[in-house]
């Protein structure tokens, strides 16, 4: 399955208790469905995979698998501070359906470019599933550079890469790098429109768990090259782009799942929205059936 589009990073739902919410889960995948997301990451960061047992992890991806499968790829968050925990979680995921595995750069190890090199070959060559590339500095101290990324470009496993710096210097260096086996997704709600315009193939979005139609239709828009449209359409979801950057994702996400009936809050150490950002969820959600029928697909 091609990865192009839209991708939504899926938040996990919990239970009041902790527990894991799968009706709010089987919720929030038909939800995508409904919506038009093109595919799906379960188990990222957004997902909260870092506090998941093996159980849990096992759960979600069936899960998802066994509603999603064959209509859109699934991809898994597999990525680790070290190689040989990385090809096995890779592993992990493909035993369960997986698509693809979402591999991040490992975080707080800090690596150098070469090491990052070796460490997708490795994964590539040992993890039983095509790879996509995940580079998100700001949240694993560890950089995976445009030139290291040519490198990996070429392995017939590698095959895309989720790009979360949204400097558009670092984009344009990525998008000489696209071709029909690797592809250039977005992984920043706020500055998908001018990513997409310029010829990315995909956004991987937190909003689109709440706004799947509203996100799918601002991909449309951009990746048909309608500057305008895509442009006015992006300004109508500003307010959503700035509410999910008022605390550390995916507290402002779950926020308005929340609001609208999937899962309750978040495992420590994330806490749930702060008090004074309540207001501003309430209203955002409020405005949510309406954006989505606005952008039914």
């Amino acid at each position: 399955m091609s990865i192009s589009g839209l991708i939504t990073a899926l938040a996990t739902p919990f239970l009041a208790d902790g527990a894991l919410d799968g009706e709010g889960w089987r919720r929030l995948l038909a939800r995508q469905v409904a919506g038009g997301a093109q595919g799906v990451v379960v188990a990222g960061s957004t997902g909260e995979a870092a506090t998941l047992s093996e159980a849990e992890y096992d759960t979600l991806l069936r899960t998802a698998v066994e509603v999603l499968g064959g209509r859109m790829p699934v991809l898994a968050g597999t990525g680790h501070s070290g190689t040989a925990r990385t090809i096995e979680a890779t592993r992990r995921a493909a035993r369960n359906g997986a698509t693809h595995a979402l591999v991040v750069t490992p975080p707080y190890v800090r690596p150098t470019q070469e090491g990052l090199r070796q460490h997708y070959l490795a994964v590539a060559e040992q993890g039983g599933l095509p790879v996509v590339l995940y580079n998100v500095p700001g949240r694993t101290g560890c950089d995976l550079l445009p030139e290291t990324v040519a490198q990996l470009a070429a392995h017939p496993r590698i095959v895309g890469i989720k790009e979360a710096v949204s400097d558009m210097t670092r984009m344009k260096a990525l998008l000489a790098l696209r071709g029909d086996g690797f592809a250039i997704l977005g992984g920043d709600d706020a500055s998908a429109a001018r990513t997409l315009l310029a010829g990315a193939d995909g956004l991987v979005s937190v909003g689109s768990n709440v706004l799947p139609g509203a996100f799918r239709t601002l991909c449309d828009l951009a990746r048909a090259g309608n500057h305008a449209a895509a442009e006015a359409w992006d300004a109508r979801l500003q307010p959503y782009h700035d509410f999910f950057t008022l605390e550390s994702n995916p507290i402002p996400v779950k926020a308005l799942l929340q609001r609208l009936g999937i899962g309750h809050g978040l495992r420590l150490p994330l806490l749930p929205l702060s008090a004074p950002h309540h207001a501003a969820a309430d209203h955002l959600a409020a405005d949510v059936g309406a954006l989505e029928e606005l952008s039914s697909h």
